[in-house]
């Protein structure tokens, strides 16, 4: 993957870093079976208890996908990552406590008591690190010159992984569009339906229990799952509507110029179509349900915005017992003039400068931003922001919270 030109203009290194880490569209989307195998085979090849394909932002290590360990991400100060990510290759340790980086790190003093590490860049074409490849276990070891270069070619791997993923138009198991395509899809549907006021409609659903098909019947009966629901789910849709993979059994649906309630209505349509399906090969022939997530476009929605409430209506369908279609609740927020999905490295800072809490800026506005964090519960209504690329510095109220992020105006 290449950045555009521009992208290197007046920018600092880790700026061009975040930005090419931002056009992947890879942070904080479901696990994926080509990041998963690469995972389990750190573990397999290795003999580690701990495989992890990571990316990092400007505060936190997120693990696209990690077998061993029970979090899925950790914050970059007490990484052994940040090593990696800083020197720009492979990074080993054969014991972490007599390494004067690690021996007095969290994870090493206290669980997962890390022993061993070895880590290597996922590298761009243009020589920036987005992310890292580790093997990680509680017992000390040795890693020579053959097992490193293995690891560096896992890594190459990861960044072909996500390349293929970036240019592939269509989903060759489903047929759904990929992820990006669909994005682009809806980035010119969102831009008409501003133009001329139209209505627009996003359906977010997945199929219930998924896991639980793939466990007891195999990956290729999995397979036949998502496909088959798929090519029921396009019977039930007009030519003009677009249904794109989004993660593992994750998919959207784009309905131009449809209102809230017609798209409910459509939404139900499909979640009887794919609980009347029946996949032979068992007995009895698999059955599966599916959940469904539903939101119109509201009046100052950005494309991120606009997905993100259909995906919190298919949540709470999920929640609600599965099975069934949820809505998203008219939006109804402060307009954000000029507001642009960006991702820049900041700093949270409080209690009269004393307190500071490292931060990725996600998107900013004319008189605001959204931002994520590890422990948004612990800030006060007031701080400042601080980016930490152009030193610029905004004091802050803070307007909402989720479990990862906050959104605040500046003051």
């Amino acid at each position: 993957m290449r950045l555009e030109p521009e992208a290197f203009d007046k920018v600092s290194a880790d700026e061009q870093r975040l930005a090419a880490l931002h056009q992947l569209d890879i942070l904080d989307t479901p696990p994926e079976l080509g990041f998963d195998r690469i995972a389990d085979l750190i573990r397999l090849i290795f003999g580690v208890e701990i495989g992890i394909v990571s990316m990092i932002d400007g505060h936190r290590q997120w693990y696209k996908s990690v077998f061993g360990l029970g979090t899925s991400e950790a914050s970059l100060n007490s990484t052994f990552c940040r090593y990696t990510l800083t020197l720009g290759h492979q990074v080993i340790v054969p014991d972490a406590t007599k390494d004067p980086r690690f021996y007095d790190n969290p994870h090493v003093v206290d669980g997962p008591r890390i022993r061993f590490y070895a880590g290597a860049p996922i590298t761009t074409h243009d020589g920036l690190v987005i992310g890292t490849v580790c093997a990680i276990d509680t017992t000390m070891r040795e890693f020579g010159e053959r097992e490193t270069a293995i690891l560096m070619h896992l890594a190459a791997l990861v960044m072909r992984e996500l390349e293929l993923r970036q240019e592939a138009a269509t989903d060759v198991l489903t047929g759904a569009s990929s992820r990006r395509a669909f994005k682009e899809e809806v980035k010119k549907h969102l831009s008409l339906a501003n133009r001329h006021a139209l209505p627009l409609s996003c359906i977010a659903f997945d199929i219930d229990h998924f896991k639980r098909v793939n466990d007891t019947y195999g990956h290729a009966a999995g397979d036949k799952v998502l496909s088959g629901a798929v090519n029921a789910l396009k019977t039930g849709l007009r030519q003009s509507d677009c249904i794109g993979r989004v993660g593992g059994e994750e998919f959207s649906i784009l309905l131009p110029q449809t209102e809230l309630a017609t798209a409910v209505n459509v939404a139900e349509k499909l979640r009887h179509l794919v609980k009347d399906l029946r996949f032979p090969g068992s007995n009895p022939p698999i059955a599966v349900t599916a959940s469904f997530g539903v939101a119109a476009l509201g009046p100052s929605d950005d494309i991120e915005t606009f997905l993100n409430r259909a995906d919190q209506a298919l949540y709470q369908a999920k929640r609600s017992g599965r099975d069934r279609v949820c809505s998203a609740a008219a939006a109804n927020e402060p307009e954000k003039k000029n507001r642009r999905r960006v991702l820049k490295a900041g700093q949270i800072i409080f209690n009269g400068g004393r307190s500071t809490y490292d931060c990725t800026v996600r998107s900013l506005w004319e008189n605001g931003a959204e931002i994520a964090i590890s422990l948004p519960a612990i800030l006060p209504e007031q701080f400042e922001l601080l980016l930490k690329g152009s030193a610029e510095k905004y004091a802050c109220t803070l307007t909402s919270r989720t479990d990862s992020s906050i959104e605040a105006v500046f003051s």
